[in-house]
């Protein structure tokens, strides 16, 4: 009797539960992205088929199917499979899961998969409290943090587990979650409900799910309409179609080269208001840097791409933060174009036929015989001097009067300006 109470509460507590655990997949055949772990012949997929996963960290932004993933990995195993939050849990129940592993392994000669979110929520001591029984084998631990696994979880353990990065969802991914959604509740959206989900998605499935069930209730017994999605994310739709795209990165871009922070920032926030890719957004601005502020500030090419950077570590919305700071030194970063013009120039030359012979004393002088040719001599070591430079031709004969480069007044520039000008013969 209390098995026949228990299976009848656990499959209320289910058909009860939120949409996003209701659709939690149980083979790896159901996760939807990450094809890149869990895609034909992928790591992740190849390991799980043949059981021999070891442990491992699953390291991604939240919504990205961390537990998720490891649900469909116990549900793809022969082996059992126990779940703690780190949060929640202590030395004692990782202790009882290390028992009950050791005794499962013994009478049944079955292996034990431990589930252990948020793992960079353990102390220390905690996780040493796992090494022995990750070590012999008697646990095979998962762990999923949001956090760099470098900086939160021991060496020990790190070192002993397999590091596996999650990405955001992709919008496509995102609308095979919405349509799941939508049949699991019975329910049909408006294209233009399902469209604006998945632009606010941000790549977090478990977020897009949870609005969708929102949606769903404040539309019941009708369709989801814009409305209700609007009403279920707490924000209106903007109109941000195709020609929107274009017309509004264009003016980012104008903005940014007419020196207006204020104009930049306010079409930031239309971007990434409208959901557009913020690391579209980062890769504009990194080709910004070097195109439109280039040598008369050098360090903003250092701004974007560590922009960039950070946002792939922190993803959205804190990530806005480095968007903003970004666009706004740009904005504000003196300006030129010399450094784009030199490469558009030099490249147009090349293309026209303009392929002088290198000269003989920049030739490789580093083989035998090579010096009887002629190559690398009288080459002058400029560190031999001491300014570090001397004055010798470079460009071939053809075009040793080529100027591709001629730097501005502008900013740092200037210098670099001054420097040429003192080399000039």
């Amino acid at each position: 009797m209390p098995d026949l109470f228990s299976a009848a509460a656990e499959n209320l507590l289910r058909s009860q539960a939120p949409l996003a655990a209701r659709l939690r997949p149980r083979t790896l055949d159901d996760v939807v992205g990450q094809t890149h772990l869990v895609g034909e012949g992928k790591p992740l997929r190849r390991l799980v088929e043949q059981d021999r996963l070891t442990s491992a960290i699953f390291w991604g932004p939240p919504g990205t199917g961390k537990t998720t993933l490891a649900l469909a990995v116990a549900g793809s195993t022969k082996r059992a499979f126990e779940q703690m939050s780190a949060v929640s849990a202590g030395v004692k129940d990782v202790r009882e899961v290390i028992e009950r592993a050791r005794q499962r392994l013994g009478e049944l000669g079955r292996g034990t998969i431990l589930f252990l979110d948020e793992i960079h929520r353990f102390s220390k001591a905690q996780q040493d409290a796992l090494l022995p029984a990750v070590e012999d084998g008697t646990l095979t631990l998962i762990g999923a943090t949001t956090e760099n696994p470098f900086f939160e979880v021991n060496a020990p353990l790190r070192s002993r587990s397999t590091l596996f990065r999650l990405e955001p969802l992709a919008k496509p991914d995102i609308e095979i979650l919405i349509a799941r959604g939508l049949q699991a509740e019975g329910r049909t959206a408006t294209p233009e409900a399902v469209a604006h989900l998945a632009d606010r998605a941000g790549g977090d499935g478990r977020q897009v799910l949870t609005a969708l069930e929102v949606a769903v209730a404040l539309a019941n017994p009708n369709e989801v309409t814009l409305e209700h999605v609007e009403q279920a994310l707490g924000t209106s739709a903007l109109r941000y179609g195709r020609d929107d795209h274009y017309d509004v990165v264009s003016a980012f871009i104008k903005s940014m080269r007419g020196s207006d922070p204020q104009a930049a920032v306010y079409y930031l926030a239309r971007m990434l208001e409208a959901g557009e890719d913020a690391r579209f957004i980062a890769r504009r601005m990194i080709i910004f840097a070097s195109e439109d502020v280039g040598m008369a500030d050098p360090t903003a090419l250092q701004v974007a791409v560590a922009a960039a950077h950070a946002l792939e570590h922190v993803g959205l919305p804190e990530a806005q933060l480095n968007l903003s700071q970004t666009a706004i030194h740009l904005a504000t970063a003196p300006k030129s174009n010399r450094a784009a013009l030199a490469i558009w120039n030099a490249r147009s030359d090349v293309q026209a036929g303009a392929v002088g012979e290198v000269p003989a004393h920049l030739r490789d002088a580093h083989y035998q015989g090579a010096k009887s040719l002629g190559h690398g001599v009288d080459y002058d070591y400029p560190h031999d001097h001491p300014d570090g430079w001397i004055e010798q031709q470079y460009l071939p004969t053809e075009q040793a009067d080529k100027r591709y480069y001629e730097p501005t007044q502008h900013g740092a520039e200037a210098a670099v300006a001054e420097r040429m000008e003192k080399r000039q013969p």
